[in-house]
Protein backbone atom coordinates (compact mmCIF):
# COMPACT_ATOMS: atom_id res chain seq x y z
CA UNK A 1 0.00 0.00 0.00
CA UNK A 2 0.98 3.53 -0.53
CA UNK A 3 0.95 5.49 2.41
CA UNK A 4 1.96 8.84 3.20
CA UNK A 5 3.13 10.24 6.49
CA UNK A 6 2.37 14.30 7.27
CA UNK A 7 4.45 15.39 9.90
CA UNK A 8 8.34 13.69 10.61
CA UNK A 9 7.82 14.44 14.48
CA UNK A 10 8.28 11.70 17.29
CA UNK A 11 4.63 10.02 15.68
CA UNK A 12 4.90 10.49 11.98
CA UNK A 13 8.24 9.05 12.07
CA UNK A 14 7.80 6.09 14.37
CA UNK A 15 4.20 5.19 12.25
CA UNK A 16 5.98 5.31 9.18
CA UNK A 17 8.83 3.34 9.65
CA UNK A 18 7.29 0.41 11.17
CA UNK A 19 4.74 0.08 8.08
CA UNK A 20 7.35 0.59 5.65
CA UNK A 21 9.06 -2.67 7.58
CA UNK A 22 6.04 -4.63 6.57
CA UNK A 23 6.94 -4.01 2.90
CA UNK A 24 4.50 -0.76 2.36
CA UNK A 25 5.82 2.53 0.71
CA UNK A 26 6.02 5.18 2.84
CA UNK A 27 6.38 9.04 2.25
CA UNK A 28 6.99 11.06 4.91
CA UNK A 29 6.10 14.80 4.82
CA UNK A 30 7.27 18.03 6.38
CA UNK A 31 7.80 22.03 5.97
CA UNK A 32 10.88 22.04 7.59
CA UNK A 33 13.66 21.40 5.20
CA UNK A 34 16.48 21.06 7.57
CA UNK A 35 15.04 17.71 9.25
CA UNK A 36 14.34 16.66 5.80
CA UNK A 37 17.36 16.75 5.40
CA UNK A 38 18.57 15.00 8.00
CA UNK A 39 16.67 12.21 7.38
CA UNK A 40 17.60 12.12 3.83
CA UNK A 41 21.40 11.25 5.16
CA UNK A 42 20.05 8.57 7.34
CA UNK A 43 19.75 10.98 10.44
CA UNK A 44 16.98 10.66 12.41
CA UNK A 45 16.18 14.04 14.68
CA UNK A 46 14.90 12.42 17.30
CA UNK A 47 16.20 9.60 19.72
CA UNK A 48 13.99 6.70 20.28
CA UNK A 49 15.71 3.08 20.73
CA UNK A 50 15.79 1.88 17.41
CA UNK A 51 14.25 3.99 14.85
CA UNK A 52 17.61 5.11 13.35
CA UNK A 53 18.46 1.37 12.42
CA UNK A 54 14.89 0.99 11.01
CA UNK A 55 15.06 3.96 9.48
CA UNK A 56 17.82 3.21 7.56
CA UNK A 57 17.14 0.07 6.93
CA UNK A 58 13.73 0.47 4.76
CA UNK A 59 15.38 3.77 3.04
CA UNK A 60 18.03 1.77 1.54
CA UNK A 61 15.53 -0.68 0.41
CA UNK A 62 13.69 1.91 -1.11
CA UNK A 63 10.44 1.92 0.90
CA UNK A 64 10.79 4.96 2.96
CA UNK A 65 11.57 8.48 1.40
CA UNK A 66 11.43 12.25 2.44
CA UNK A 67 10.23 15.23 0.97
CA UNK A 68 8.86 18.38 0.96
CA UNK A 69 6.53 18.34 -2.03
CA UNK A 70 3.02 18.31 -1.08
CA UNK A 71 2.02 17.48 -4.43
CA UNK A 72 4.14 14.50 -4.85
CA UNK A 73 3.47 12.92 -1.49
CA UNK A 74 -0.27 12.93 -1.74
CA UNK A 75 -1.38 12.77 -5.40
CA UNK A 76 -0.47 8.58 -5.21
CA UNK A 77 -1.12 7.80 -1.51
CA UNK A 78 -3.58 5.46 -0.58
CA UNK A 79 -3.92 6.58 2.91
CA UNK A 80 -2.67 9.63 4.08
CA UNK A 81 -1.82 10.40 7.89
CA UNK A 82 -2.08 13.69 9.32
CA UNK A 83 0.77 13.51 12.45
CA UNK A 84 1.54 17.15 13.08
CA UNK A 85 1.46 18.35 16.44
CA UNK A 86 -1.69 20.32 18.22
CA UNK A 87 0.04 22.15 21.22
CA UNK A 88 -2.19 23.63 23.86
CA UNK A 89 -3.39 26.59 23.84
CA UNK A 90 -2.79 29.10 26.79
CA UNK A 91 -6.48 28.22 27.88
CA UNK A 92 -5.60 24.36 27.69
CA UNK A 93 -7.44 23.69 24.57
CA UNK A 94 -5.48 22.13 21.67
CA UNK A 95 -4.19 24.00 18.76
CA UNK A 96 -5.74 22.90 15.25
CA UNK A 97 -4.05 25.17 12.95
CA UNK A 98 -1.88 22.32 11.74
CA UNK A 99 -4.13 19.90 11.51
CA UNK A 100 -6.70 22.27 9.33
CA UNK A 101 -4.15 23.47 7.63
CA UNK A 102 -2.96 19.95 6.38
CA UNK A 103 -6.28 19.01 5.39
CA UNK A 104 -6.88 22.27 2.95
CA UNK A 105 -3.44 21.28 1.48
CA UNK A 106 -4.99 18.12 1.14
CA UNK A 107 -8.27 19.18 -0.51
CA UNK A 108 -6.67 21.07 -3.15
CA UNK A 109 -4.03 18.22 -4.22
CA UNK A 110 -7.22 15.36 -4.53
CA UNK A 111 -9.16 18.13 -6.47
CA UNK A 112 -6.30 18.75 -9.58
CA UNK A 113 -7.04 14.73 -9.56
CA UNK A 114 -10.53 15.02 -10.52
CA UNK A 115 -13.60 12.90 -9.52
CA UNK A 116 -12.84 10.33 -11.35
CA UNK A 117 -9.70 9.63 -9.13
CA UNK A 118 -9.52 6.03 -6.39
CA UNK A 119 -10.54 7.56 -3.25
CA UNK A 120 -7.81 8.10 -0.90
CA UNK A 121 -8.40 7.31 2.94
CA UNK A 122 -7.70 10.57 5.51
CA UNK A 123 -6.64 9.66 8.52
CA UNK A 124 -5.90 11.71 11.22
CA UNK A 125 -3.29 10.04 13.74
CA UNK A 126 -2.83 13.46 15.55
CA UNK A 127 -4.36 13.62 18.94
CA UNK A 128 -7.48 16.24 18.78
CA UNK A 129 -10.26 16.87 20.38
CA UNK A 130 -13.61 14.92 19.38
CA UNK A 131 -15.05 15.87 16.63
CA UNK A 132 -12.02 17.36 15.03
CA UNK A 133 -11.82 14.67 12.27
CA UNK A 134 -15.04 15.68 11.06
CA UNK A 135 -14.05 19.27 10.69
CA UNK A 136 -11.16 17.61 8.63
CA UNK A 137 -13.49 16.48 6.39
CA UNK A 138 -15.86 18.72 6.32
CA UNK A 139 -13.28 21.29 5.46
CA UNK A 140 -12.15 18.63 2.34
CA UNK A 141 -15.91 18.29 1.47
CA UNK A 142 -16.35 22.12 1.16
CA UNK A 143 -13.36 22.94 -1.12
CA UNK A 144 -13.36 20.08 -3.66
CA UNK A 145 -16.16 17.11 -4.71
CA UNK A 146 -12.97 14.46 -5.02
CA UNK A 147 -14.26 11.60 -3.49
CA UNK A 148 -12.50 10.66 -0.20
CA UNK A 149 -12.74 8.76 3.00
CA UNK A 150 -12.41 9.78 6.50
CA UNK A 151 -11.00 8.03 9.50
CA UNK A 152 -9.42 8.33 12.92
CA UNK A 153 -6.36 6.44 14.14
CA UNK A 154 -5.12 7.09 17.71
CA UNK A 155 -1.55 6.33 18.47
CA UNK A 156 -0.57 4.50 21.57
CA UNK A 157 3.13 4.84 21.62
CA UNK A 158 4.98 4.97 24.65
CA UNK A 159 8.29 7.63 24.11
CA UNK A 160 11.90 4.72 24.80
CA UNK A 161 9.76 1.85 23.75
CA UNK A 162 7.47 3.35 20.58
CA UNK A 163 8.61 0.80 18.22
CA UNK A 164 7.54 -2.65 20.30
CA UNK A 165 4.49 -0.59 20.85
CA UNK A 166 3.42 -0.29 17.63
CA UNK A 167 5.09 -3.68 16.09
CA UNK A 168 3.10 -5.87 19.20
CA UNK A 169 0.09 -3.56 20.37
CA UNK A 170 -2.02 -4.22 23.03
CA UNK A 171 -5.14 -2.70 20.55
CA UNK A 172 -5.37 -1.34 17.05
CA UNK A 173 -7.96 1.82 17.47
CA UNK A 174 -9.63 3.05 14.47
CA UNK A 175 -12.55 5.05 13.87
CA UNK A 176 -14.50 5.05 10.38
CA UNK A 177 -17.67 5.98 8.51
CA UNK A 178 -17.54 3.67 4.98
CA UNK A 179 -16.22 0.14 4.57
CA UNK A 180 -13.96 1.25 2.13
CA UNK A 181 -11.81 2.87 5.23
CA UNK A 182 -12.79 0.26 7.72
CA UNK A 183 -11.13 -2.59 5.32
CA UNK A 184 -7.71 -0.53 4.41
CA UNK A 185 -7.50 0.03 8.01
CA UNK A 186 -7.39 -3.63 8.88
CA UNK A 187 -5.52 -4.84 6.23
CA UNK A 188 -3.02 -2.07 6.90
CA UNK A 189 -2.78 -3.76 10.35
CA UNK A 190 -3.36 -7.17 10.35
CA UNK A 191 0.57 -7.80 10.26
CA UNK A 192 0.92 -6.13 13.33
CA UNK A 193 -2.33 -8.32 15.41
CA UNK A 194 -1.42 -11.69 14.21
CA UNK A 195 -1.26 -12.63 18.16
CA UNK A 196 -4.57 -12.00 18.51
CA UNK A 197 -4.37 -8.52 19.77
CA UNK A 198 -7.82 -6.84 18.49
CA UNK A 199 -8.58 -3.96 16.48
CA UNK A 200 -11.21 -1.78 17.07
CA UNK A 201 -13.74 -0.76 14.46
CA UNK A 202 -16.02 2.19 16.16
CA UNK A 203 -17.02 5.41 15.44
CA UNK A 204 -14.80 8.37 14.85
CA UNK A 205 -15.86 10.21 17.44
CA UNK A 206 -15.25 7.34 19.78
CA UNK A 207 -12.04 6.52 18.60
CA UNK A 208 -10.89 10.36 19.21
CA UNK A 209 -12.26 10.09 22.92
CA UNK A 210 -10.27 6.80 23.50
CA UNK A 211 -6.87 8.19 23.56
CA UNK A 212 -8.00 11.17 26.08
CA UNK A 213 -9.39 8.88 27.82
CA UNK A 214 -6.85 6.35 27.84
CA UNK A 215 -4.02 9.37 28.21
CA UNK A 216 -6.41 10.92 31.31
CA UNK A 217 -6.61 7.62 32.99
CA UNK A 218 -2.56 6.79 33.18
CA UNK A 219 -2.49 10.50 34.10
CA UNK A 220 -4.75 9.66 37.06
CA UNK A 221 -2.91 7.05 38.27
CA UNK A 222 0.61 8.78 38.27
CA UNK A 223 -0.96 11.80 40.88
CA UNK A 224 -3.10 9.62 42.74
CA UNK A 225 0.40 7.39 43.69
CA UNK A 226 1.82 11.00 44.11
CA UNK A 227 -0.39 12.30 46.53
CA UNK A 228 -0.52 8.48 48.25
CA UNK A 229 3.24 9.69 48.67
CA UNK A 230 2.63 13.02 50.20
CA UNK A 231 0.23 11.31 52.83
CA UNK A 232 3.15 8.32 53.41
CA UNK A 233 5.70 11.32 54.14
CA UNK A 234 3.03 13.04 56.77
CA UNK A 235 2.08 9.99 59.07
CA UNK A 236 5.68 8.38 58.76
CA UNK A 237 4.85 4.85 56.15
CA UNK A 238 6.77 3.95 53.60
CA UNK A 239 5.09 4.75 50.06
CA UNK A 240 7.01 1.68 48.64
CA UNK A 241 5.76 -0.36 51.24
CA UNK A 242 2.01 0.86 50.51
CA UNK A 243 2.32 0.76 46.83
CA UNK A 244 3.29 -3.27 47.27
CA UNK A 245 0.52 -3.73 49.37
CA UNK A 246 -1.65 -1.65 47.01
CA UNK A 247 -0.88 -3.40 44.08
CA UNK A 248 -1.01 -7.30 45.44
CA UNK A 249 -4.55 -6.46 44.65
CA UNK A 250 -5.62 -7.47 40.73
CA UNK A 251 -8.17 -4.92 40.65
CA UNK A 252 -5.65 -2.11 41.04
CA UNK A 253 -2.29 -3.71 39.37
CA UNK A 254 0.81 -2.08 39.25
CA UNK A 255 1.40 -0.16 36.16
CA UNK A 256 1.66 3.51 36.08
CA UNK A 257 1.63 3.30 40.24
CA UNK A 258 4.95 4.73 40.82
CA UNK A 259 5.83 8.06 43.38
CA UNK A 260 8.11 10.36 41.86
CA UNK A 261 8.38 14.26 40.36
CA UNK A 262 5.08 14.06 38.25
CA UNK A 263 4.82 13.39 34.73
CA UNK A 264 5.84 15.28 31.86
CA UNK A 265 6.58 15.03 28.04
CA UNK A 266 4.12 15.78 25.23
CA UNK A 267 1.34 14.02 26.09
CA UNK A 268 0.38 13.80 29.46
CA UNK A 269 0.16 17.15 29.87
CA UNK A 270 -1.30 18.21 26.84
CA UNK A 271 -4.08 15.66 26.96
CA UNK A 272 -5.29 16.52 30.12
CA UNK A 273 -5.26 20.21 30.08
CA UNK A 274 -7.68 19.52 26.64
CA UNK A 275 -10.18 17.09 28.46
CA UNK A 276 -10.37 19.79 31.04
CA UNK A 277 -11.13 22.01 27.35
CA UNK A 278 -13.64 19.95 25.89
CA UNK A 279 -15.47 19.91 29.55
CA UNK A 280 -15.68 23.89 29.75
CA UNK A 281 -16.58 23.74 26.27
CA UNK A 282 -20.02 22.06 26.81
CA UNK A 283 -20.11 23.32 30.52
CA UNK A 284 -19.10 20.20 32.32
CA UNK A 285 -16.12 20.92 34.07
CA UNK A 286 -14.06 17.83 34.36
CA UNK A 287 -13.24 18.26 38.40
CA UNK A 288 -11.33 14.90 38.83
CA UNK A 289 -8.72 15.55 35.83
CA UNK A 290 -8.07 19.03 37.13
CA UNK A 291 -7.24 17.99 40.15
CA UNK A 292 -4.87 15.42 38.67
CA UNK A 293 -3.10 18.22 36.34
CA UNK A 294 -3.27 20.56 39.58
CA UNK A 295 -1.17 17.33 41.89
CA UNK A 296 0.82 17.00 39.10
CA UNK A 297 2.47 20.26 38.91
CA UNK A 298 2.92 20.69 42.57
CA UNK A 299 4.93 17.80 42.69
CA UNK A 300 8.07 20.19 41.33
CA UNK A 301 7.49 22.84 44.08
CA UNK A 302 6.95 19.54 46.77
CA UNK A 303 10.79 17.87 46.04
CA UNK A 304 12.11 21.20 45.34
CA UNK A 305 11.03 22.45 49.24
CA UNK A 306 12.58 19.28 50.60
CA UNK A 307 15.61 20.34 49.16
CA UNK A 308 15.77 24.09 50.60
CA UNK A 309 14.78 22.42 53.77
CA UNK A 310 18.26 20.32 53.84
CA UNK A 311 20.35 23.35 52.02
CA UNK A 312 18.11 26.05 52.83
CA UNK A 313 15.88 28.84 51.05
CA UNK A 314 18.56 30.88 49.76
CA UNK A 315 20.59 28.67 47.49
CA UNK A 316 23.74 31.03 45.94
CA UNK A 317 26.53 30.00 46.22
CA UNK A 318 25.76 26.65 45.98
CA UNK A 319 26.08 24.00 43.25
CA UNK A 320 23.51 21.18 42.35
CA UNK A 321 24.36 18.58 39.95
CA UNK A 322 21.31 16.90 38.30
CA UNK A 323 21.55 13.25 37.00
CA UNK A 324 18.65 13.55 33.92
CA UNK A 325 16.99 15.87 31.87
CA UNK A 326 14.69 14.03 29.55
CA UNK A 327 11.37 14.04 31.08
CA UNK A 328 11.63 10.03 31.05
CA UNK A 329 14.40 7.37 30.42
CA UNK A 330 15.03 6.20 26.79
CA UNK A 331 14.13 9.74 24.99
CA UNK A 332 15.94 13.40 24.15
CA UNK A 333 12.29 14.58 25.10
CA UNK A 334 12.91 17.13 27.65
CA UNK A 335 9.28 18.86 27.10
CA UNK A 336 7.58 19.41 30.27
CA UNK A 337 10.30 18.07 32.23
CA UNK A 338 10.31 17.66 35.48
CA UNK A 339 13.74 18.09 35.71
CA UNK A 340 13.96 21.11 33.92
CA UNK A 341 11.03 22.48 36.32
CA UNK A 342 13.20 21.89 39.06
CA UNK A 343 16.31 23.01 38.17
CA UNK A 344 14.76 26.66 37.44
CA UNK A 345 13.52 26.48 40.89
CA UNK A 346 17.15 26.23 41.55
CA UNK A 347 18.41 28.78 39.32
CA UNK A 348 15.64 31.16 40.96
CA UNK A 349 17.00 30.36 44.35
CA UNK A 350 20.45 31.47 43.43
CA UNK A 351 22.58 27.92 42.79
CA UNK A 352 24.38 27.08 40.08
CA UNK A 353 23.18 24.36 38.31
CA UNK A 354 25.14 21.66 36.09
CA UNK A 355 23.82 18.41 34.50
CA UNK A 356 24.32 14.99 32.62
CA UNK A 357 21.56 12.86 30.54
CA UNK A 358 22.33 10.14 28.27
CA UNK A 359 20.27 11.50 25.34
CA UNK A 360 18.53 14.88 26.80
CA UNK A 361 21.85 17.20 26.70
CA UNK A 362 21.68 18.30 22.96
CA UNK A 363 18.21 19.77 23.60
CA UNK A 364 18.66 20.89 26.53
CA UNK A 365 21.63 23.17 25.40
CA UNK A 366 19.15 24.66 22.72
CA UNK A 367 15.83 24.78 24.68
CA UNK A 368 17.48 25.66 28.38
CA UNK A 369 20.99 27.13 28.42
CA UNK A 370 21.08 28.55 31.80
CA UNK A 371 22.15 25.11 33.16
CA UNK A 372 25.60 23.55 32.26
CA UNK A 373 25.90 20.54 30.45
CA UNK A 374 28.13 17.92 31.70
CA UNK A 375 30.62 15.30 29.41
CA UNK A 376 29.57 12.60 31.97
CA UNK A 377 27.78 11.65 34.66
CA UNK A 378 30.71 11.92 37.47
CA UNK A 379 31.90 15.11 35.55
CA UNK A 380 28.26 16.60 36.81
CA UNK A 381 29.68 16.16 40.58
CA UNK A 382 32.54 18.47 39.88
CA UNK A 383 32.19 20.94 42.33
CA UNK A 384 28.48 20.40 43.58
CA UNK A 385 27.26 20.40 46.90
CA UNK A 386 24.37 17.95 46.23
CA UNK A 387 23.29 15.55 43.80
CA UNK A 388 19.42 15.40 42.24
CA UNK A 389 18.03 12.10 40.72
CA UNK A 390 15.72 13.64 38.34
CA UNK A 391 15.47 10.61 35.48
CA UNK A 392 15.10 7.21 36.43
CA UNK A 393 18.25 5.98 33.63
CA UNK A 394 19.45 2.64 33.90
CA UNK A 395 23.35 4.43 34.15
CA UNK A 396 22.09 5.55 37.01
CA UNK A 397 20.79 2.56 39.32
CA UNK A 398 24.24 1.31 40.19
CA UNK A 399 26.62 3.97 40.71
CA UNK A 400 29.80 4.35 42.20
CA UNK A 401 28.76 5.31 45.65
CA UNK A 402 32.38 6.11 46.83
CA UNK A 403 33.53 8.26 43.35
CA UNK A 404 29.84 10.38 44.43
CA UNK A 405 30.91 10.91 47.96
CA UNK A 406 34.34 11.80 47.16
CA UNK A 407 33.25 14.18 44.29
CA UNK A 408 30.75 15.84 46.60
CA UNK A 409 31.23 18.54 48.81
CA UNK A 410 28.60 16.84 51.25
CA UNK A 411 27.55 13.30 50.77
CA UNK A 412 23.84 14.59 50.01
CA UNK A 413 21.21 13.27 47.22
CA UNK A 414 18.01 14.09 46.47
CA UNK A 415 16.44 11.10 44.47
CA UNK A 416 13.53 11.93 43.05
CA UNK A 417 12.82 8.81 41.19
CA UNK A 418 13.32 6.49 44.69
CA UNK A 419 16.34 4.63 42.96
CA UNK A 420 18.42 3.76 45.61
CA UNK A 421 17.62 1.72 48.97
CA UNK A 422 17.23 3.74 52.09
CA UNK A 423 18.99 1.10 53.79
CA UNK A 424 22.13 1.10 51.55
CA UNK A 425 22.15 4.89 51.36
CA UNK A 426 22.14 4.91 55.56
CA UNK A 427 25.30 2.02 55.50
CA UNK A 428 26.95 4.86 52.68
CA UNK A 429 26.91 7.37 55.08
CA UNK A 430 24.48 9.54 52.62
CA UNK A 431 22.07 12.39 53.82
CA UNK A 432 19.20 10.87 51.50
CA UNK A 433 15.76 12.33 50.88
CA UNK A 434 13.15 10.70 47.99
CA UNK A 435 9.34 10.42 47.54
CA UNK A 436 7.00 9.61 49.90
CA UNK A 437 9.90 7.46 52.63
CA UNK A 438 10.97 8.78 55.41
CA UNK A 439 14.66 10.65 54.67
CA UNK A 440 17.91 9.21 56.11
CA UNK A 441 19.51 12.01 58.21
CA UNK A 442 22.75 12.23 59.70
CA UNK A 443 22.68 11.98 63.70
CA UNK A 444 24.45 14.22 66.12
CA UNK A 445 27.03 10.83 66.96
CA UNK A 446 27.55 11.21 63.21
CA UNK A 447 25.25 7.72 62.86
CA UNK A 448 22.34 7.97 60.62
CA UNK A 449 18.70 8.06 61.85
CA UNK A 450 16.26 6.23 59.17
CA UNK A 451 13.26 7.34 60.60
Amino acid sequence: MKLTMVGSGYVGLVTGACFAETGNDVVSLDVDERKIAMLNRGESPIYEPGLSEMIQRNAEAGRLEFTTDKTAAYKDADVIFICVGTPSDTDGSADLQYVLSVAGDIAEVIDTLGPDQKPKVVVVKSTVPVGTSHKVRDLIRARTDAPFHIADNPEFLKEGDAINDFMKPDRVVCGIESDEASATMSELYEPFVRQGNPIYLMDVRSAEMVKYASNAMLACKISFVNEISRLCEAYGADVKNVREGMCADKRIGNQFLYPGLGYGGSCFPKDTLAVCSMGRAVDLPCKLNEAVHEVNQAQRGWFFNKITEVMGEDLTGKTLAFWGVAFKPKTDDIRESPSVALMQMAIDAGAKVQAFCPEGLENMKVEFPAAEAADGMYECLAGADALVVATEWNEFRSPDFEKIAAMLSSKTIFDGRNVYRRSHMADLGFTYVSVGRPPVTPAADGSHATA
